[in-house]
């Protein structure tokens, strides 16, 4: 096969140099650069896998405890006819399941220790259809909720941090006070813990409590569920259903899909991704454009053999081909390079990082403040694909210059000295 000669030429000073000591500090710098945009496009694969993947993991863990949609009447009241409502809305294609709750703030005392807590009344039989909590490890605590019993299942951080295991009492605390002739009094109400679950979110495990649908209407003084918790088949399409379920469905309802209540967090974990994505592409131009001292340094040194390829023929515009193509070959190498270390450890990160906590003996993400105690990672085409395709402009870029000025070198003055 046939290869233009600037091809080949590029490709010859690319790597050569290496056994010469006239061009070995070139070849070094020349490395130096190819190692920065190797580096500069790894570390951006790995922080936008490590926060994609932190992102869905928090959202699933979150959408194993929070419903998908949740309809619910204004003002924390009971719906008028909430089976007319969970008809009306599986009449939704997307709708795949849902469950009655009530859902109301409330303290939990064990002692001295007294926790806020979300106490959310729910019913056994149809929880399973909208969480995967009461479909896994927690299906036989919620199958302990027997109405009449005062049964409530907590969460195991919330559980840790009041000291109560299966088995202990509690005292609940309704938010809202009893009016006797003395004055307000706040009612309480000892219930029993009959099991624990754990959602693997910090949020919810130290902060959720759960109790039967009917002994918390009783406790909050509610005529029936304040609320409907729907599943879907696609929770992306969330919104869009939220949308087409406020114009079919009868009555005064308000409607929240899990976009909206988590709305900030997300919000800022996208903001940071594109932060990290600027600055990191930042540290990839840097490296790229070292290749303008490199291809500058080489003209310099190759100003005989462009005298000499100018008086056997060949045009300014071969010559600029020929230091471009040495440019971009660094700039190749170096993204895939940058490509191949990058993906090796976003889809090894789940080994690699618990093995630096052991080495160093520290924790690298505390599930207070991180939600999440371990190093989550999902690579993605659609952040992949942007980083190489930039990573190889910047290359393109840094050479243009350097390249321009090997096209302008007079062959007479370059042949003076030699």
């Amino acid at each position: 096969m046939h290869l233009p000669y600037e091809l080949a030429v590029g490709w010859r000073y690319t790597r050569a140099g290496r056994a010469t000591r006239r061009n070995g500090f070139i070849s070094f710098i020349s490395g130096v650069s190819m190692l920065g945009i190797a580096l500069g496009v790894a570390a951006l694969i790995i922080v936008l896998s490590v926060m994609n993947g932190f992102q869905k993991e928090v959202r699933d863990r979150m959408l194993g405890v929070v419903s998908h949609i949740e309809i619910y009447a204004p003002q924390g009241q009971a719906i008028p006819d909430p089976n007319k409502t969970m008809e009306e809305a599986r009449r939704n294609p997307a709708v795949i399941g849902a469950a009655p709750f009530i859902a109301s703030q409330a303290l939990i005392a064990r002692g001295e220790d007294m926790k806020g807590a979300l106490v959310r009344g729910i019913d056994p039989a149809t929880e399973s259809q909208v969480t995967d909590v009461a479909g896994g490890a927690g299906a036989a605590a919620i199958a302990r909720l027997v109405p009449g019993q005062f049964g409530i299942v907590l969460g195991t951080d919330l559980a840790r941090s009041l000291g109560v295991r299966e088995g202990d009492p509690v005292t609940l605390v309704a938010p809202s006070g009893q009016v006797t002739p003395a004055g307000v009094v706040p009612r309480l109400k000892q219930m029993t813990v009959v099991g624990l679950f754990s959602s693997g979110h910090y949020e919810y495990d130290s902060a959720l409590a759960m109790v039967h649908i009917e002994d918390a209407a009783r406790l909050f003084r509610l005529e029936g569920p304040s609320g409907v918790r729907l599943k879907l088949r696609d929770l992306h399409q969330a919104r869009e259903v939220a949308f087409e379920l406020a114009r079919s469905l009868s009555g005064d309802l308000l409607i929240r899909d899990w976009t909206r209540q988590n709305q900030t967090w997300f919000a800022a974990v996208q903001l940071e991704k594109r932060m990290m994505f600027i600055i990191l592409t930042l540290i990839v131009a840097v490296a790229a454009f070292n290749l303008v001292s490199t291809l500058v340094m080489t003209v310099t040194d190759k100003r005989a053999d462009i005298a000499i390829l100018r008086t056997l023929g060949a045009s300014p515009r071969s010559i600029m081909g020929i230091f471009m193509v040495q440019g971009a070959m660094v700039g190749i190498i170096g993204t895939f390079a940058g490509l191949a270390l990058g993906l090796a450890v976003a889809y090894n990160i789940d080994v690699i990082v618990p093995a630096l906590e052991k080495l160093f003996h520290a924790s690298f993400l505390p599930r207070e403040v991180y939600l999440i105690n371990r190093m989550p990672s999902d690579p993605q085409q659609g952040d992949i694909l942007p980083i190489a395709v930039i990573s190889l402009i910047l290359a393109f870029l840094a050479t243009i210059y350097p390249s321009w000025r090997a096209s302008r070198v007079n062959p007479a003055e370059a042949l003076r000295y030699e």
